[in-house]
């Protein structure tokens, strides 16, 4: 499903120029802390020996405790997760018109 946004204005050309060059600059900004996050994550990864889904199931099963650390990394992977949706939205916007 599709979803729209209207916007009315007197200069469409302006306006469309303006709305891809923010676009492509978000997605540029996003795909640079999704390069942070995804580092912060390798760190997190190497130190305690286990992929990020690995960590995510065993806490989810309680096989493991949380600890400030933990708690730290559970918020990392919710980020990527959170980037990685907004960069797909930008990635399949289209200014149509």
């Amino acid at each position: 499903m599709s979803d729209q946004i209207l916007i009315h204005t007197n200069d469409k050309e302006s306006l469309r120029s303006l709305l891809e060059s923010a676009i492509e600059r978000q997605k540029k900004i996003l795909q640079s802390v999704l390069n942070t996050t995804k580092s912060r994550l390798a760190g997190f990864e190497e130190r305690f020996g286990m992929t990020s889904d690995e960590f995510e199931r065993r806490l989810n099963h309680r096989e493991i405790d949380e600890s400030v650390d933990f708690t730290d990394w559970r918020m990392e992977i919710g980020m990527l997760r959170m980037l990685e949706k907004k960069h797909h939205t930008l990635e399949e916007a289209t200014i149509v018109g």
